[in-house]
């Protein structure tokens, strides 16, 4: 390669770079005239306004004013996304079951870059509205904080955790939050043993979870689901037991209409 097409490469790289870096600063902060953007990411206000006008161009960024803010072309991406998962497709109205169940919050909760990502949440009718349950479905979140997490990182081969270890760490999040890497793997070794997963106040403090892994036929983890709420609701018997039956029950037969539907497939 010739050095005009390497420094036309790297231009290449670093405007996406630069777009993506945008995007993330509006996801995280909400609208933004060209002159707080730019502050924010060291840019000149020039630079800034060249690339909001291109994404503005194409529907994902909209303006309003003298402030630019996400659009929804963003979010119909997302759900085209979300729609080709068969794990979606399948385990969506298992978790509306599961919350109705239960009046928990059930999350369906895929790993991608070393990290949680929410697929769907429902809300049972035990529980309020929470914005930590809210910005649970707009974000990654550390694997080993959430039942979800820990029940998909007991499924993987440990040099796999070490390398989503090694890259994300151990951050803490509250006083029950584990930080040390020989605790988690004896945890995770107990998770694998029994085949489910409970957060006790480890992700945020007053709220439980119980999480089970969700695996295809091969036994490789697709996935994890889980029910949580707040521990005046999620205690005793109903967290140990109870809860803890409603979710291995749903994530079994995840599996089960999983595995019959590549073992059968639909003709339509």
């Amino acid at each position: 390669m010739n050095d005009a097409a390497t420094r036309e490469n790297a231009g290449t790289r670093r405007s996406v770079s630069r777009a993506i870096e945008i995007v993330d600063t509006l996801a995280r902060r909400g609208s933004l005239g060209v002159t707080d953007l730019a502050g924010v990411l060291d840019l000149s206000k020039s630079t800034v306004h060249a690339y909001l006008k291109t994404l503005e161009q194409s529907g994902y960024v909209v303006r309003d004013g003298e402030k630019y803010a996400l659009g929804y072309e963003l979010s119909l991406l997302g759900e085209s996304v979300r729609n080709q998962s068969q794990l979606y497709q399948i385990a969506r109205d298992e978790i509306d079951d599961l919350a109705a169940e239960t009046g928990l919050y059930a999350h369906l909760t895929v790993v991608e870059n070393g990290r949680g990502v929410n697929l769907y949440q429902a809300k049972g009718e035990d529980v309020g509205r929470y914005d930590y349950q809210t910005e649970k479905i707009q974000r990654p979140e550390p694997l080993h904080v959430t039942a979800t997490g820990k029940a998909i990182l007991a499924s993987l081969s440990r040099e796999r955790v070490e390398s989503i270890l090694d890259r994300h760490g151990l951050p803490q999040r509250t006083p029950h939050t584990i930080t040390d890497r020989d605790a988690l793997f004896e945890e995770l070794a107990a998770i694998d043993e029994r085949g489910y997963a409970y957060n006790d106040e480890e992700e945020v403090e007053g709220f439980r979870a119980v999480g089970a892994p969700i695996c295809g036929q091969d036994g490789e983890v697709l996935g994890a689901l889980s029910a949580s709420g707040p521990t005046s609701i999620l205690r005793g018997d109903f967290f140990r037991e109870e809860t803890r039956d409603a979710v291995t029950r749903t994530a079994n037969l995840i599996e089960v209409t999983i595995t019959m539907s590549n073992t059968f497939p639909s003709n339509s």
